[in-house]
């Protein structure tokens, strides 16, 4: 199985399904891979992308903290097939110099990837090239500075900012697909 290393280029809204999407490219290349994930899922990985904090732990910092609790380490995830319209992942946890591979859906393992700086990889197969089309009308692979950021009038989110569940939510409902582009395949 050959994996090729990813990160998060950007998070979306997919209007004609009103589902999530995360897109992952491949590190220093311009291969993508567009995963439809869940609301909470999308919700997690974007405060832990905006470094938002919490009063209390959501579900994937409590995964966080189990896994570290218990003396392990995320080591990497993996997103290792598709089966009827289902991706698969893993996460390789590090403990007392064993292994342990965890099935997991690629949503949770991204959001917890990203609290624990764990790399991602993605089968290579999995990897297209896709044009991406910003709302300038310009068609690029390239990502700007925040992962998951995309054009100038997109809403913004301070760092500092603290959100309420409904707060995300409402931030998240009001993103337009013009705010994250359009993806050809």
């Amino acid at each position: 199985m050959q994996l090729t290393e990813v990160e998060v280029l950007r998070l979306g809204l997919d209007r004609s399904n009103n589902s999530y999407v995360v897109i992952l490219r491949e590190k220093g290349g311009e291969r993508l891979l567009p995963i439809w994930i869940g609301q909470p899922e999308a919700e997690s990985i974007v405060i832990e992308m905006s470094k938002l904090r919490r009063e209390r732990p959501l579900t994937h910092d409590l995964c966080k903290a189990l896994i570290t609790g218990l003396g392990g380490s995320l080591r990497r995830i993996h997103i290792t097939k598709v089966e009827n319209r289902t991706y698969y992942a893993e996460m390789q946890i590090h403990r007392d110099d064993q292994i342990i591979n965890v099935d997991a859906r690629p949503s949770d393992s991204i959001a917890i990837a990203l609290r624990c700086s764990a790399p991602m990889y993605a089968q290579d197969s999995l990897l297209t090239v896709m044009q991406f089309e910003d709302s300038s009308g310009e068609e690029s692979a390239e990502a700007e500075a925040e992962p998951w950021a995309s054009s100038p009038e997109r809403p913004t989110v301070a760092a500092s900012d603290e959100m309420s569940p409904e707060q995300l939510k409402q931030y998240l409902e009001n993103l337009r697909p013009e705010d994250f582009g359009k993806f050809n395949i």
